[in-house]
């Protein structure tokens, strides 16, 4: 019988790929956070939710304060992620508005929203008991 390289074939095994999936889904949201800096994102947050839900690994929450600086910054969430990570976002939703768009990676979710929306919403109150990650944005 013949075992494929790439599945783990013990508990150590299987911890060293969780740990490499996990930290690729951290580096996804601080690509996703440096580029929405980039465009002047403001109250930027990190929810760790994967250790409350099995939805995803992280959110990324910034707020714009216009329609365009939304779709802006949306935008360049999409490109940084693709030209750092290789990823594409499985699914992509509220373009066209542009009040809250949110960018699906699966291990990662990226909310761009307006201030109106955002607290309408209350994503960091309804996701509360996920661990908030500081963010940290190199000064260049």
């Amino acid at each position: 019988m013949t075992i494929a390289k790439d599945i783990p074939t013990n508990a150590l095994e299987t911890q060293s790929l969780s740990d490499r999936a996990h930290e690729e889904s951290y580096q996804i949201a601080q690509a996703a956070i440096m580029a929405a800096d980039d465009r002047k994102a403001e109250n930027i947050v990190l929810l760790a939710i994967g250790d409350v839900s099995s939805l995803a690994d992280y959110f990324v929450i910034v707020s714009g304060l216009s329609k365009t600086q939304v779709r802006a910054i949306a935008n360049a969430v999409e490109d940084a992620v693709a030209e750092k990570m290789g990823r594409k976002p499985r699914n992509i939703a509220g373009l066209q508005d542009s009040t809250w768009v949110l960018l699906d990676y699966g291990d990662v979710i990226v909310h761009a929203m307006m201030d109106k929306e955002r607290e309408y919403y209350g994503l960091e109150a309804f996701w509360g008991h996920a661990p908030k990650l500081e963010v940290v944005i190199p000064q260049v």
